[in-house]
């Protein structure tokens, strides 16, 4: 059996991470115990990690259930640069290179094979996994299985027959959005046996949340993108003809911009979202059809043009940016005509009520986010029953807060009812009865008889509604879709009722809109934006549009905000970067260590020209008596630019002893290279000539030794 140990060593080598994330590591430990799983996790925590390291340490092959050919083509084109053998059979091949690779499988030389539903499912296929050696089943995009969820496939609903056929062998089902209901659901469609259930947190701390009104949209999306310069990111709209539209009016607005919806033919959406994924447009103007499964973590902002259907939808939406863990917003514009044009959309669907009145309330469960005047992440992670006891500072909410009052008597009336009709009344039978209504509804169930019953006479309608929302989404109260949507007690309005807990309402004032002057500008941590993240950036385009892929799958901005930062000039410096694995330093190592060492130089002279010899300041520092390392913290500079500086300082004459730093026998080795390139061979050729045997910094120092023509 497969260990922690091999999976750790597979993290490192294939990944280049040097642990796991939060709950990663549960997940694996238990499908390495042949245990079933149910894994909710937010975009861009790290789902994929959670079945792609036991694919790689256990025997056998991992088939991967995903529902877009997209998601397939990314995800194998990441696995391939990793250096894991992955393939995936779908509907763009032809029967000959479908052939090639079900032998491939049945030779065991792939770890993971990527498939539809649909395919699996099909006609053979099942009978064809008989022969194959399968060590794990993993059910991406789990939710599409769940008719509660917000994303329903039926397709999906047939892979029950995954446990009929394969009863010994592990399924873990993951998805990103999913509330109690579904994730209900999806244990009980895919017939898993005692799963864990793994919920990590659905905090996305790094991307700020905004809402605006909708008028004056285009200008204020023009002032939003001129203000991220280069930065990628997404538009979501609510139709077609709207993607085109505002593309195009981009377009003669000089950005870069392209459209896609699913009304396109297949080769030009694949065409815009493969200019998209390689950083060839800048952003896309798109409806939902663009998106899942997108694995572009260089993402940085996401714009909702129009109110999304759900609450699941949007957060899945606004999850595509900042996947790489770095600064990102979300924009979304809000109009009550956006909500009145869904609802009509929603209505049309004549043929199935139950899920047209599910989609109306989770529609309304949008507007309330929308319209809401508290913490906006607490608003969403409570969606999904997660907890949160303070307000996230990075929300529109949180920068511009609205004024409170202790609503606690309110919220235990409210509370009260509910319990004292068993939990039976909807929202709009609940106000009835806190107002004293004497409607049919009322009086047949027999509510008018409670002790609540006329409690809340003194508050309107309209108010009542608004607190009702309130507490819904803070946790006070849930809502049972199964149930006829009935309203249910929870932990936190126990605490309420029970525990003394106080509750703050917002007071409802006219609604005005802050000036943009005048609400407080937040702390940013950006990414590092300098000359080196520049030429890093660059430097990554040409690669993978040399090798035909998106350039996160060469690395990631995170990784080159690391590399920025850390400025690594070897290859042991380098495999230390996040996200640098065994696979990529020998693929890009090099390349990207030269161009670090190539900038340093050019900066330490830039800096000698401009600030007048900042070697001077080194040679300094060293009469104080200060280390290499304790200069290099002091000056916030690389180590490699001080060794530099005492190289410069050597040529000059000044009292400098190189030859601490490199010994006899290294310099012997590196003066023959030198002898053979010449003084003005780039340090890159020398180190290549040296079998890559010693640093640079090494090398740079005893060409300074060799040119003073000086020896042991």
């Amino acid at each position: 059996m497969a260990t922690m140990r091999e999976a750790r060593e597979a993290l490192k080598l294939y990944f280049g991470y040097e642990q796991f994330r939060p709950m990663q590591e549960q997940i694996i430990s238990g499908l390495l115990q042949q245990k079933d799983a149910v894994v909710l996790m937010p975009t861009g925590g790290g789902k994929s990690v959670c079945y792609q390291v036991p694919a790689v340490v256990l025997p056998g092959i991992c088939v991967v259930v995903s529902p877009l050919i997209a998601l397939m083509k990314d995800q194998v084109e990441a696995l391939l640069a990793n250096g894991i053998p992955a393939a995936y059979i779908n509907s763009s091949q032809s029967a000959e290179q479908q052939y090639a690779i079900e032998n491939e499988c049945l030779e065991g030389k792939l770890k993971l094979l990527y498939v539809s539903p649909e395919k699996l499912l099909s006609s053979g296929f099942l009978s064809f996994l008989g022969r194959v050696r399968v060590s794990l089943f993993a059910v991406d995009e789990a939710h599409c299985i769940s008719s509660w969820g917000h994303d329903f496939r039926p397709e999906y609903t047939q892979l029950k027959a995954l446990k009929h056929h394969f009863p010994q062998i592990p399924v873990v089902a993951l998805t990103a959005t999913a509330d109690k209901l579904t994730q209900k659901d999806i244990q009980e469609q895919l017939h898993l046996q005692s799963p864990e259930v793994y919920i990590a947190s659905f905090d996305r701390p790094n991307i700020n949340l905004t809402v605006k009104p909708g008028r004056d949209r285009f200008n204020k999306i023009t002032d939003f993108i001129s203000s991220r310069p280069r930065q990628p990111g997404i538009i979501y709209c609510l139709s077609r003809k709207a993607t085109e539209s505002l593309a195009n009016k981009l377009k003669q607005n000089g950005f870069n911009a392209t459209f896609y919806h699913a009304g396109m033919s297949a080769p030009l959406r694949a065409k815009a979202q493969e200019a998209f994924l390689k950083d060839d447009v800048q952003m896309v103007c798109a409806t939902v059809a663009f998106g899942m499964g997108i694995d572009k973590s260089n993402v940085r902002w996401v714009i909702h043009y129009n109110l999304p259907k759900n609450i699941e939808g949007y957060y899945q939406e606004i999850g595509r940016a900042g996947r790489d863990g770095a600064k990102a917003d979300a924009l979304l514009f809000y109009s009550f005509a956006d909500v009145m044009n869904m609802r009509s959309m929603l209505q049309e669907n004549e043929s199935d009520k139950k899920q047209t009145e599910l989609q109306l309330v989770k529609l309304e469960r949008m507007q309330q986010f929308a319209e809401a005047a508290a913490c906006r992440r607490r608003i969403l992670l409570q969606y999904f029953g997660e907890t949160m006891q303070k307000d996230c500072g990075n929300c529109d909410i949180c920068r511009n807060p609205p004024t409170t009052f202790d609503g606690t008597q309110l919220v235990q009336k409210a509370l009260s009812a509910i319990a004292r009709t068993q939990e039976q009344a909807t929202m709009t039978l609940l106000v009835d009865v806190l107002r004293g209504a004497r409607n049919s509804q009322v009086l047949q169930s027999g509510f008018d008889k409670i002790k609540t019953y006329g409690a809340g006479r003194d508050v309107s309608t309209l108010d009542w509604n608004r607190y009702l929302h309130q507490m819904l989404n803070s946790g006070l109260v849930e809502i049972a879709y199964d149930q006829g949507y009935t309203l249910k007690l929870t932990e936190q309005s126990r605490e309420v009722l029970f525990e003394g807990r106080r509750v703050q309402l917002v007071k409802f004032e006219e609604v005005r809109q802050p000036e943009e002057a005048t609400v407080r500008a937040r702390p940013k941590r950006e990414l590092i934006k300098d000359a080196l993240f520049e030429r890093l950036r660059a430097l990554r385009k040409r690669l993978a549009d040399e090798a035909g892929v998106p350039p996160y799958v060469v690395f990631t901005d995170s990784s080159l905000q690391e590399m920025a930062a850390e400025r690594p000039t070897n290859r042991i410096a380098m495999l230390a970067i996040s996200g640098v694995g065994a696979q990529k330093l020998e693929r890009f190592g090099d390349t990207f260590i030269t161009e670090i060492i190539d900038f340093i130089n050019e900066e330490q002279a830039k800096g000698s020209k401009l600030k007048g010899a900042t070697h001077l300041a080194t040679y300094e520092m060293l009469q104080q008596g200060y280390g290499i390392e304790q200069i290099a913290r002091q000056r916030s500079l690389n180590p490699v630019t001080i060794y530099s500086h005492l190289a410069t300082l050597y040529e000059q004459g000044y009292d400098i002893d190189l030859h601490q730093f490199v010994t006899k026998a290294e310099y012997k080795a590196i003066a023959v290279a030198i002898q053979k390139l010449g003084t003005e061979a780039k340090l890159k050729d020398l180190f290549e000539a040296l079998g890559e045997q010693y640093e640079y910094y090494k090398i740079r120092l005893a060409v300074s030794i060799y040119k003073k023509g000086d020896t042991w």
